[in-house]
């Protein structure tokens, strides 16, 4: 008998044949577990801005690519279109439970469904299409600052009701301005492509090595 791996990343050259038509429980699986990984990884790095504004702009991009590991893994596991479509659905209403905007999730929605599409282009065994797509993913870390490029003076005077002190907000007011956002989201995005790179390389030489991808 012959040992069943499960899917993986191959060249942009690779022709694998069709998914099966429909979610499996084992597909399901894949996705709540995953989520929840990357969930974790980045609440807990964006946890770090609670020491001042200038450390949330500063670590706030590094969170990108600690979760392009889990990210990277995950898509080795895809077997079916939609999946990272319903990752992001997940991921999104999981920062909606813990007080982000509901453009947030929106926004994570759309994301995740451009990166289905990529991946579908790239018949979800494409390397490229797979850092692509972790990169246009990444993009969703506007979702939560919207608010404050529509209405910024609205944004503050809401922060100032919640649990932060007044140092903070005071701090928040005078650092976080709507450039400094602009530059953390670019800064973002390219640690996205750093950490869908860095995910790559980990698949390549550890993960499959350990039978995990």
């Amino acid at each position: 008998m012959t040992r069943r791996t499960p899917p993986s990343i191959t060249s942009d050259t690779d022709m694998s044949p069709p998914f099966p038509p429909r979610f499996t429980a084992r597909d399901l699986l894949n996705v709540a577990v995953f989520a929840v990984i990357y969930f974790v990884i980045v609440f807990v790095i964006a946890m770090l801005g609670i020491m001042s504004p200038l450390t949330m702009l500063l670590t706030l991009p590094l969170a990108p690519i600690a979760a392009g590991i889990p990210y990277m893994l995950f898509l080795a596991r895809v077997r079916h279109t939609g999946m990272v479509t319903v990752f992001g659905a997940v991921v999104g209403l999981l920062y909606l439970m813990v007080g982000h905007p509901w453009q947030s999730t929106v926004v994570t929605i759309i994301v995740a469904l451009l990166a289905d599409l990529i991946l579908w282009a790239g018949r979800y065994r494409s390397r490229r299409a797979s850092i692509c797509a972790y990169t246009v993913f990444s993009a969703w870390f506007i979702g939560p600052w919207i608010p404050l490029l529509i209405d910024r003076t609205s944004y503050l005077r809401g922060q100032s009701n919640g649990a932060m002190s007044a140092d903070y907000i005071a701090e928040f007011a005078q650092v976080v301005t709507v450039p400094a956002v602009l530059l953390m989201l670019a800064a973002t995005l390219v640690c996205g492509l750093l950490g869908a790179l860095l995910g790559t390389a980990m698949l390549s030489k550890h993960f499959r090595k350990a039978g995990l991808a």
